[in-house]
């Protein structure tokens, strides 16, 4: 009897390994407040859906605030803080500060087609693999992390957020200084 109930535990071990996708089983690092944001190099998805147009690094960030927001357009909350993340956007635009969106397990033909139907115009880079959303601990979208001019996480955000409220611009600005 203990034979039995030993092999199906194991198969149903290895079951449950082979239908939980790899991705998922890797242990997630939690990015914190205060530690150096992770590097990344992640092409940014051409709106018109062809060939990436550019390679963004994020060693090229530094001396900038650096605002990273992982989205996906299937996800409810995403598409309600996209309009104020355009407007951040907007208003930041000749600022030393960039905006980032990483397009989260979803497909970049879709997301630019959501990107386009609502005239939103800001980078949206391709993490193939999700190697990024995993060194940087995300648990799911949409998750939003600010990185002061000299690359350490300063805030970490789950969930939804107004981006150009007053609260929101004035934690920019007081990093920006």
């Amino acid at each position: 009897m203990k034979q039995i109930i030993i092999i199906v535990l194991l198969i149903f071990g290895g079951l449950v390994l082979f239908i939980i996708p790899k991705e998922d089983r890797v242990q997630r690092v939690i990015i914190a407040v205060g530690v150096k944001a992770p590097e990344f190099e992640l092409p940014e998805i051409d709106p018109n859906g062809k060939n990436p147009s550019k390679i963004w690094k994020s060693s090229d960030l530094k001396g900038k605030v650096v605002f990273i927001n992982f989205w996906a357009s299937w996800c409810k909350e995403c598409r309600i803080e996209m309009p104020s993340i355009q407007r951040l956007y907007e208003k930041m635009k000749e600022r030393p500060f960039q905006m980032i969106t990483i397009l989260y397990r979803e497909s970049p033909e879709k997301a630019m087609a959501y990107m386009k139907a609502n005239g939103f115009t800001m980078p949206v880079l391709l993490d193939k693999g999700n190697q990024i959303s995993y060194s940087y601990g995300v648990t799911g979208v949409p998750e939003t992390y600010i990185i002061d001019k000299e690359g350490i996480v300063k805030k970490r955000h789950i969930g939804g957020g107004v981006w150009d409220s007053p609260e929101s611009l004035s934690f920019i600005e007081n990093l920006l200084k």
